[in-house]
């Protein structure tokens, strides 16, 4: 007899279905009659008859119709919610919240904000939903500080102040009345929600939430101490609007994105929760029992006037790019270790002569894998005799190639990191100057072009990798059977996963292109110079996800070579490497018997344990 699964609120229940010509209105009546009857209380729902609900196949997030067959839309097995989206103003009780598949477990630790100490660690983490958010003392003493000045110069009429009684841009001239100027910062934030593309992933937005509270919380903002404790409350709920990704020129800051953020959090548009799932905003700032925002005068810009975008999204690319650049010298030394290769290229004289410090950084890390006395290689002890006096650039070099790098993300993360704990909103407030002043902070220049810079640095990974990739298919070069599968002709082995790895390469090439080079004229040319720092850091990020996916394509194929080479062994680190990946997928000579695994997997999850092997190993250090 088929069953499916159905999700109601909290609860996961089974559902035989004798007769899978019933309809799918069936399958959620009969889901919820199970819920009642199975809560002390029927779960707060009178009759199930009177509950209007939708329902979603998990896989996929599709909407079913309730009219449908059950046979014609859904498997044996499947995994179906049940929802309800409120057709009302006022919460009923009947309601059934969308459940996200998302596993999702409350933190109960948190992390301090003040402005000033934020860093990308951290906010990734926070991104992660791993911490909750509270203000410091100092903090919450800055931004009361900082929202009287502002309220002073609006009770006292000091003249006029551009966004708090003026127009925005090419309207900065025109003055708003005392009556208006909360209406004047609501419709910035509504005219300026104006994004398109895919929404940011749970994770993007609660780091694009959490960056731009750290940014309010400096104290240079004018916000109100409601306001922004009324954000923190939506964080720490996770309570996340929908940001579509596109629509940032990332100069007068991050518009777009940021007026989506404030959108959600105003009780407009759609919002994401644990409990709730996507639904109208204002119903899930209601179900966690939070008020929307309404904004006061300055606050629109408050909340929208920022480079946060660029610099939450640009935090993850950095930390993400200090991880593959750790994963490509371990990755790099089994390569050398299995073309049989030699670790004279790595002598710590050779690189003292030539003192770049990410160079000697990485040759320390070869020697530290590499057959020395600490660990031997029967690999390298085959061939310790040979006649090779030289390997080619693609090995000897990768200290020198792979330490530009590791610099290159060192300047990158300089740069994000005094960015993510700036003030770049406009006007600034100056609470001890009693002087509110416009000036030029959202502008997104740094980040953009420290973004482009980091994506030129990175792809090159992935560039150097792909040559080793062939070495490892070619046995003209490797001595190793042909694209390292026994059989070949009735087997392909690794030929064609190597032109995915040269067709990653070569997109990256043309995502290189840095897009701070480009400028166009906005706002009736009152914006006549932007960065387009928000396209700088989406592809930064699509450029370091195809680093990791050909730097994974190598460890495999490294992998396979080792196998090769058996009955001989490498070093303990590396072979404990080879142990970690043939924990996760094991690719016999033969692709038939291979497992059915998703190669994209493994540099997200996998290579972070490769890099905490070596991270945590200083045994390994010479």
């Amino acid at each position: 007899m088929p069953r499916y699964t159905v999700h109601v609120r909290s609860e996961w229940l089974t559902v035989p279905c004798k007769d899978t010509c019933s309809t799918v209105l069936w399958l959620g009546r009969e889901a919820l009659r199970r819920y009642v009857k199975n809560k002390p209380d029927n779960g707060g729902l009178d009759c199930v008859a009177d509950v209007t609900f939708l329902m979603r196949r998990c896989q996929g997030q599709g909407l079913l119709d309730p009219d449908d067959a059950i046979e014609d839309v859904l498997e044996d097995n499947d995994f179906v919610e049940v929802g309800r989206f409120p057709l009302h103003s006022q919460m009923a009780n009947d309601v059934i919240y969308c459940s996200h598949n998302t596993k999702y477990r409350e933190p109960q630790e948190y992390i301090e904000l003040d402005g000033k100490t934020l860093t990308t660690e951290n906010l990734v983490k926070l991104g992660k939903g791993l911490y909750k958010i509270q203000l410091t003392p100092e903090a919450v003493t800055g931004v009361k500080k900082s929202r009287d000045l502002v309220e002073k110069i609006i009770n006292e009429n000091k003249g006029s102040v551009y966004g708090i009684t003026t127009g925005f841009g090419k309207f900065a001239r025109i003055v708003i009345p005392n009556n208006k100027l909360e209406e004047l910062q609501e419709n910035v934030i509504l005219a300026s929600a104006v994004g398109v593309g895919k929404p940011l992933s749970q994770e993007r937005s609660r780091m694009l939430l959490a960056l731009r509270i750290n940014a309010l919380s400096k104290g240079h903002s004018g916000i109100s101490s409601e306001t922004l404790h009324q954000m923190i409350q939506a964080f720490n709920a996770s309570c996340l609007s929908y940001v579509p990704e596109k629509g940032t020129v990332g100069a007068s800051g991050d518009l777009a994105p940021l007026s989506h953020l404030a959108l959600g959090l105003m009780g407009k548009g759609k919002m994401w929760s644990p409990k709730c799932g996507w639904a109208d905003a204002e119903d899930v700032l209601r179900a966690h029992s939070l008020k929307p925002i309404s904004p006061k005068a300055k606050e629109g810009l408050s909340l929208i006037n920022g480079t946060q975008m660029i610099t939450s999204l640009g935090a993850e690319a950095v930390e993400r790019a200090t991880a593959i650049a750790r994963q490509a010298d371990i990755i790099a030394a089994l390569t050398l270790e299995v073309l049989k290769g030699s670790t004279r290229a790595f002598d710590s004289d050779i690189h003292s002569s030539r003192p770049h410090p990410g160079q000697a950084e990485v040759a320390s890390r070869f020697r530290s894998l590499l057959d020395s006395d600490i660990h031997s290689s029967e690999i390298a002890d085959s061939h310790r005799f040979c006649d090779r006096v030289q390997d080619p650039f693609t090995i000897c070099c990768c200290s020198q190639v792979h330490g530009v790098v590791n610099e290159t993300i060192a300047f990158v993360k300089k740069i994000i990191l005094t960015e993510i704990n700036s003030a770049t909103d406009n006007p600034i407030v100056f609470a001890e100057r009693g002087e509110i002043i416009s000036g030029g902070n959202f502008h997104g220049e740094y980040p953009a072009k420290a973004l482009d810079y980091l994506a030129i640095g990175v792809h090159e990974l992935a560039a150097i990798s792909e040559r080793r990739i062939e070495r490892l298919c070619n046995p003209s070069l490797s001595g190793l059977p042909a694209f390292l599968v026994t059989d070949g002709g009735l087997n392909c082995g690794f030929m064609v996963i190597h032109c995915t790895a040269a067709a990653l390469v070569s997109e990256n090439k043309v995502l290189c292109h840095p897009s701070s080079v480009d400028s166009l004229s906005t706002s009736a040319a009152t914006e006549d110079h932007v960065s387009m720092g928000g396209w700088a850091a989406r592809k930064a990020l699509r450029v370091i996800e195809h680093v990791e996916q050909v730097l994974a394509i190598e460890l495999l194929a490294a992998c396979q070579a080792l196998e090769f080479l058996r009955p001989l062994h490498t070093t303990a680190p590396l072979e404990t490497v080879y142990q970690l990946v043939r924990s996760v997928l094991r690719l016999e000579h033969s692709p038939r018997k291979r497992e059915r695994e998703d190669l994209g997997l493994i540099p997200r999850q996998n290579l972070r344990q490769v890099s905490f092997l070596h991270t945590h190993a200083s045994v390994y250090q010479q």
